[in-house]
């Protein structure tokens, strides 16, 4: 299987394509990483993605595609793919087309993860960690056993990330509404998009996922 996974941060898309890479085997291929690694790794390519980041400018189209053709072309065949942050225009899903093709793959589905907004701004807001140990809390859905105390250290320090607040999480919010809403009607127009209630818990949601990854694209379409 080939996907597309979309939410808004916060919406739980690191943790299902956590567990889509654990129980399934399938490979992650976020262009947030692949930019990390690549400026890491100082290949040439690596060089000319240090060179747009440090300039301040857009990385181009063209360097994202040779990022995932090379990352594609590590693969064994018949592992799966989830693409995270792209593509977020026309012009790149049009590229991932092409990609696929040469490495002899399709985009079976497009996963979206719908959230609540004001719910998700709740959920964001009121999350903290130790820390120490990075054991995870929030202020009304997950409480330490004992006020003040991580359950697993023992520490009494916290801390929550400066970007977790109210206008914050609206504005990724409303990021994330202009970069999918060119490519939506895309794979609309395709029958790809599937729909999956973000503010579930966290395994009702990765059930939803295996069950349709599970009908598989065909039978999914036949039944549609």
């Amino acid at each position: 299987m080939n996907i597309i996974l979309l939410g808004p941060p916060g919406a739980g898309k690191g943790t299902q394509a956590t567990k889509l890479q654990a129980e399934r085997g399938m490979v992650q291929l976020s262009t947030g990483d692949m930019l990390r690694e690549a400026r890491k790794a100082q290949t040439p390519l690596g060089q000319q993605v240090a060179a747009v980041m440090d300039s301040g400018a857009l990385v181009s189209d063209e360097i994202v595609s040779a990022l995932i053709d090379g990352k594609l072309a590590t693969l064994v065949p018949g592992q799966g793919v989830i693409f995270d942050g792209y593509p977020r225009t026309a012009a790149q899903a049009a590229s991932l087309d092409d990609l696929l093709a040469q490495h002899h793959r399709t985009l079976d589905y497009v996963i979206e993860l719908v959230v609540d907004e004001d719910a998700l701004v709740e959920r964001i807001v009121g999350r903290y960690s130790c820390a120490k140990c990075g054991t995870n809390y929030h202020d009304h859905f997950n409480m330490p056993k004992v006020a003040g105390v991580c359950d697993v250290c023992g520490s009494t320090e916290f801390k929550r990330r400066a970007d977790d607040n109210a206008d914050t999480v609206r504005t990724r919010m409303a990021e994330y509404r202009a970069k999918t809403s060119p490519i939506l009607p895309i794979y609309e127009a395709r029958g790809l998009v599937r729909h999956i209630d973000g503010m579930a818990a966290i395994d009702v949601v990765s059930g939803a996922i295996d069950r349709i990854l599970d009908i598989g694209p065909n039978e999914s379409r036949a039944s549609g």
